[in-house]
């Protein structure tokens, strides 16, 4: 981390001990001593700092800075998120959503059919507030349908984890790409060829088979349980499905202009691009539709049967909200733990010498992005930095087009791989549906891993067909 040095320096092999010994610490903290994972976060992050050597004087720096930055990525996508979510569900949306999928493809493929829907919602918009935002239709999907709520969220996490990981617009094969030289779309192309057999094999199936594990898995009541609506009070399909899908439209409108600006086809002075960095950028585009969701969601519809909105709004606002002050809590403490993991040193130790032992420079690549992420916790900061260090040794090989299109995707199925305890993550998506941290480690880092090895194996087998 940029201003902090080490006043005692260990080998990586000691570093390597110390951070094994934190992640066990933290488990006996939460599974056998039931300490809140908001306090074992802290006070593992804490002495693991001190035991690895940073000053002193530094330690609460590291700590602060680690949780502030990843509560200011997360806060904003997590409230709004939450917001427009609890909106589609408390307006009788997620019903409306619900009888349309199972009508079009009956009960036997719900779990297929939300999969498949979560798919396309997570090809633009980051992990943390699609999921939030899909989570009201599996809630009432899985309600309805009755059995274990495993059934049918294990394969949306799945199919967020694998575009999340492998697709550009997302910031983290996005980046790979750009620092590695790799064309996007080339890139894509390659990610979508990857990752959807990845997804149906090591997301969907895989889920189901977790799934059998937890038979009767409650429905998590996170905003309490939802009240059935009368057919007359229930909104239009259609404006259910615009509420959604204004997000994503903003967000495209963001990519596509970014592109056409960074191509020299948009001026930067261009109103239009001006306009799209205003409205395009995430938090934004959750802001504008949970806007335009409590207006037409909410408050036309009460208007309309006559009834007065009062206070009404603001409760429901808070009733969304207060259930995720914890997470935030939560997920800010998992990024101040990966942020001391990082201070420390043992990802780039291991990554320089990963780089340096003559892999195969798409083996070495996906091993050093799996080495940051665990470090670290982050994906984006995985592929990113993996790209860097990788980025070289690919150079002297002269690689491009498709080739040089398959070493980032396999380099960016590293970065899914392993999540543990500093991943944000691994707390919002364990939170949001009720599962202990066991259970979080046994579904979605299991589902994780699979899909990042599958994913580079896969990579793997495009590369030697061209190479």
């Amino acid at each position: 981390m940029d201003g902090i040095t080490l006043a005692v320096e260990h080998p990586t092999w000691a570093l390597m001990l110390i951070a094994v010994a934190a992640i066990a610490a933290l488990l006996v903290l939460i599974v056998k001593v039931k300490l809140h994972a908001f306090f074992a976060l802290i006070i593992v992050s804490l002495l693991t700092a001190l035991v690895a050597g940073i000053g002193i004087g530094d330690v609460l720096d590291v700590v602060v800075s680690g949780f502030s930055t990843t509560v200011g990525n997360v806060a904003l996508l997590i409230g709004f998120g939450a917001v427009l979510g609890r909106l589609v569900e408390a307006s009788g949306g997620a019903q409306v959503l619900a009888d349309r999928m199972l009508r079009t493809f009956g009960e036997r493929k719900a779990p297929l059919a939300l999969a498949v829907a979560s798919l396309f919602y997570a090809f633009p918009i980051f992990l943390d507030a699609g999921f939030i935002v899909m989570l009201p239709m599996i809630y009432t999907v899985a309600r309805r349908l009755g059995g274990s709520f495993m059934l049918y969220v294990l394969p949306s996490i799945g199919a967020f984890l694998m575009m999340h990981a492998l697709t550009p617009p997302h910031p983290g094969p996005t980046a790979a790409a750009t620092v590695m030289g790799a064309d996007v779309g080339t890139v894509l192309l390659v990610a979508l060829l990857v990752g959807l057999p990845t997804w149906y094999l090591a997301g969907y199936r895989l889920g189901l088979v977790l799934a059998r594990r937890y038979p009767g898995y409650p429905v998590p009541t996170l905003f309490g349980e939802p009240e059935v609506k009368e057919e007359d009070e229930l909104p239009a399909f259609g404006t259910v499905i615009g509420c959604l899908v204004l997000p994503l439209v903003l967000i495209f409108f963001n990519t596509l202009s970014s592109t056409l600006e960074a191509d020299g086809t948009l001026p930067t002075e261009s109103p239009v691009y001006a306009l799209s960095q205003l409205i395009g950028p995430t938090p934004v585009a959750l802001l504008i539709s949970s806007l335009v969701a409590m207006y037409l969601l909410y408050i036309r519809p009460r208007r309309a049967r006559g009834a007065t909105v009062g206070s009404a709004l603001s409760d429901l606002t808070d009733n969304a909200l207060a259930p995720v002050c914890s997470i935030i809590l939560i997920t800010g403490a998992g990024g101040a733990f990966g942020a001391v993991l990082t201070a420390t040193g043992i990802g780039e130790s291991i990554a320089d010498g990963l780089d340096a032992m003559g892999l195969p420079v798409i083996l070495a690549g996906f091993l050093v992005a799996v080495v940051i992420r665990v470090a670290q916790g982050s994906a984006t900061v995985a592929a990113t930095t993996a790209g860097s260090i990788m980025a070289p040794a690919v150079a002297g090989l002269g690689l491009d087009g498709f080739a040089l299109a398959t070493v980032v995707v396999a380099i960016v199925a590293g970065s899914i791989t392993c999540s543990h305890f500093n991943d944000s993550g691994f707390w919002l998506v364990g939170r949001f549906c009720g599962f202990d941290t066991m259970t979080t480690l046994k579904t979605w880092s299991v589902i994780g891993t699979a899909i990042g090895v599958m994913a580079f194996l896969l990579s793997w087998a495009a590369y030697a067909l061209v190479v």
